[in-house]
């Protein structure tokens, strides 16, 4: 199992164009993705209206995993070792099934997705986890995924590039840096508690009170996002084969070359999207009575379903600040920049879907206070049963929230 990614301009991308009257680039088939330019307003932010270029992929794809508690001992899930383009690190564990419906569809003309039947017609008997999720809202337009978790009730034996593996050691798995992809982060995050035996959250789900200071954050947002040509998105530019915002920050679009064995198509041609520089998440927590508390923020991003999402304390990318002196910092991030000693939990860094996103990591950080300091608006602290609760439900959580949660099972499960 072999990968290889190549530069290539975008011009000169196979199967793939930019159209002549809009610059949108998409696939000659019409499916898979597109890069369109998206125009965003938010008069209570920051910035209070940019363009930018934006991945708009309309297709709900599947991201799913098997699992088996047949045996005595914590639930196994069945892993794929798998390959992307813009994996930092190679090889990472992904899903069982980890498909774009084009995917799974055969769309591309390659082979068919394995395990795919498990999550196809599916006797809900069988599904422990069924909830469709959002993506990345500052890079994708609207996007969502099906997360499943579904219990196998025959023995299975894994193909080659896939095992079982225990709870535990995926939890400990979590702290090694670039090798549990997202996909499979956002999966396990909506993992319910009979998943997973012997990692408990204090508490009972989420209070009234949680939910209506979502409900009053969403309907007071005054954000909004309509998608124009990429040609017209201004200050963006193609230059030198790729798409750049004339400061140098943000992120890049270009394209690459794949080559790849063990896949369901050998050798292909995409855009993809680099960020400039690596960015943080982070999660102010603390411990009162047995109970965790996450210091949460809503979120208000261009690709959102709903507009806001719940976000972890703090979540930026730093070299994009520095060249824009006019945003300012977001609170509490000299917390995560220069930690007090002692307070680090979770410290690791994690890359992000490697399929449509180059080289794109986060540093993801938990750093504990003593007790809860005053939530300023637009911050709320959350029982860390809340969030578990929050995200057996749709478009609560955005992706980087439920990654940081899975940081804090882990974190939980290592004391249990």
């Amino acid at each position: 199992m072999t990968m290889t990614a190549r530069p290539v301009p975008l011009e000169d991308l196979r199967n793939w164009h930019l159209d002549p009257v809009s610059g949108n680039l998409g696939h000659e088939s019409g499916k898979f993705f597109s890069v369109e330019g998206v125009r965003v307003t938010d008069p209570a932010g920051p910035v209070p209206a940019w363009d930018q270029p934006i991945i708009h992929q309309p297709e709900v794809g599947i991201l799913g995993i098997l699992a088996d508690r047949s045996r005595i001992g914590p639930t196994r899930f069945l892993m794929q070792a798998k390959f992307e383009p813009g994996n930092p690190g190679g090889v990472q564990l992904s899903p069982t099934v980890q498909a774009t419906r084009s995917n799974y569809l055969r769309v591309h003309g390659g082979r068919p997705v394995p395990y795919l039947e498990h999550f196809r017609d599916v006797d809900p008997e069988s599904v422990l986890a069924d909830v469709r999720q959002s993506e990345q809202g500052a890079w994708f337009f609207r996007k969502r995924n099906r997360n499943m978790i579904v219990e196998s009730r025959d023995a299975i034996e894994p193909r080659e590039g896939f095992c079982w593996v225990g709870l535990p050691l995926l939890l400990q798995l979590l702290h090694v840096p670039d090798l549990l992809n997202m996909d499979a982060r956002t999966v396990l995050a909506c993992a319910p508690p009979e998943a997973l035996a012997g990692v408990e959250t204090v508490g009972g789900g989420a209070r009234s009170g949680s939910l209506s200071w979502i409900t009053d954050q969403r309907t007071g947002t005054e954000l909004t996002a309509e998608l124009i040509p990429l040609n017209e998105t201004a200050r963006w530019r193609l230059d030198d084969g790729m798409i750049r915002h004339d400061s140098g920050g943000h992120f890049t679009i270009l394209g690459v070359e794949v080559t790849a064995t063990g896949r369901e198509v050998s050798s292909w041609h995409q855009p993809m999207l680099a960020p400039t520089g690596p960015g943080i998440v982070g999660a102010l927590v603390t411990r009162e009575g047995g109970t965790v508390s996450v210091l949460m923020r809503s979120r208000t991003e261009p690709g959102c379903t709903d507009g806001v999402e719940l976000g972890p304390t703090v979540q930026c990318q730093p070299d994009t600040l520095e060249r824009h002196p006019e945003r300012l910092a977001p609170p509490f991030l000299d917390r995560f920049l220069s930690p007090e000693p002692g307070s680090v939990r979770f410290d690791v860094v994690q890359s992000e879907e490697g399929g449509r996103f180059y080289f794109a990591r986060n540093r993801y950080m938990v750093v504990e206070i003593d007790g809860r300091l005053s939530a300023p608006a637009g911050f709320r602290w959350f029982g860390l049963d809340e969030i578990s609760d929050f995200m057996r439900h749709s478009f609560y959580l955005n992706v980087q929230a439920r990654s940081i949660a899975l940081c804090l099972t882990s974190l939980v499960a290592a004391h249990a």
